[in-house]
């Protein structure tokens, strides 16, 4: 028998797949080889060892002749970027939300061989992250950002009920669902198929909630990619990185090494962790602006300051960082890897590479849009 990863061509797949065959698995990748990841057209990351079906995951006959054979899946599969999905709204449902659809009928069909499936899913359906009011205590539902203060630089969020600034505490696997991006949308949707379904025909399944994953093999010319690869890219051409807000944002990079980890983890977890989504992150918020200081002195360019913008974007949030409790407790996983070390993987990498730099032009397309202000 044999192990199914889609997306498995691409960044965090691609870590799977290494994993799974350092374990002496057999692997079969499927991807599509979308070229907002994949520029040069080619598999650069997908070993010798593992068998690639490039195909669509909307194109229900290549996911069949996909499974054949399989007993478990990791279903990596789609496209991201937070920025670009709320404008092409139908490209990213379709890809993201139609694609595990089409997966999920063909998995049903055979439910009796599959022994597990692993779904990636984000921080982003969170929206923003878990906060407490110094007046109402820990909020049950989103805080706001009102229009007005934003455009007046005031980015920190407020109590719905009194007004007063929140506080960012760790954010747990039972705080409500309320994305702010199509792409969050899309996700909630892929978990929440995935979970329900998973449940309904006893396909063993369990969510992971992956934290701002960072490191080799991300794709840094695309302008939709994660924080960390995009300034990673900005630094090692010597333009400033454009950070929007002031800077102080809070985020939980988790290496993906570690992410890798976690999702083999997932496969064999014991039935109590089934039909059940985790959190995937270090639990230590990292600030972008001390994100973006660490990348530079691990790429040597010390001597480049961030823009600044003071701008805010459609789809952003301000703080979320991960409460690993449940991880820790149903997975035995918990990640190893600090952002100063893994910053300094990720920099190796990027020298390596041969970088091109679309971002001015991603967030030109957004201010024409308005979704920049």
């Amino acid at each position: 028998m044999r192990a199914l990863v889609t997306g498995g061509a691409g960044f965090i797949g691609s870590h799977v797949v290494d994993a799974l065959l350092a374990r002496g698995r057999a692997v079969r990748v499927l991807d599509n080889l979308l070229p907002q990841a994949h520029p040069s057209g080619l598999p650069r990351f997908v070993p010798d060892d593992a068998e690639l079906v490039v195909a669509d995951l909307r194109d229900r006959d290549a996911v069949e002749r996909a499974l054949e054979g399989v007993d478990v899946v990791f279903h990596l599969g789609g496209i991201v970027g937070n920025g670009q999905s709320m404008h092409e709204i139908r490209r990213y449902a379709d890809i993201n939300v139609v694609g595990t659809a089409v997966l999920l009928e063909a998995l049903i069909g055979r439910r009796d061989r599959i022994r597990r499936l692993v779904v990636a899913s984000s921080m982003v359906v969170y929206g923003d992250g878990a906060y407490v009011c110094p007046v109402h205590g820990e909020l049950p539902g989103a805080p706001v950002r009102p229009e007005a203060r934003l455009a007046s630089g005031s980015f920190e969020p407020v109590c719905p009920r009194c007004g007063a600034e929140v506080a960012p505490i760790p954010t747990r696997e039972d705080r409500s669902l309320r994305p702010t991006s199509t792409y969050g949308i899309c996700k909630r949707d892929q978990e929440e198929l995935a979970l329900v379904l998973g449940c309904a025909y006893q396909i063993p399944t369990i969510c992971l909630r992956y934290l701002n994953t960072y490191g080799s093999r991300q794709a840094l010319s695309n302008p939709y990619t994660g924080v960390c690869a995009i300034m990673a890219t900005r630094l090692m051409l010597r333009k400033p990185p454009t950070i929007f807000e002031d800077g102080k944002q809070l985020r939980d990079p988790t290496h993906v090494s570690d992410v890798a980890r976690a999702t083999l983890a997932a496969e064999e977890a014991p039935e109590a962790a089934l039909y059940q989504a985790f959190n995937v992150g270090v639990g230590k918020p990292v600030s972008i602006l001390s994100m973006c200081a660490s990348l530079a002195r691990a790429l040597g360019r010390g001597d480049v300051e961030p823009n600044v913008t003071g701008e805010f974007r459609s789809g952003d949030i301000r703080h979320c960082y991960a409460d690993v409790s449940r991880a820790r407790s149903l997975l035995g996983w918990e990640a190893r890897v600090s952002f100063e070390e893994g910053a300094r993987e990720l920099a190796e990498f990027a020298a390596s590479q041969l970088l091109e730099d679309h971002t001015d032009a991603a967030n030109d397309e957004l201010r024409r849009l308005g979704l920049i202000r």
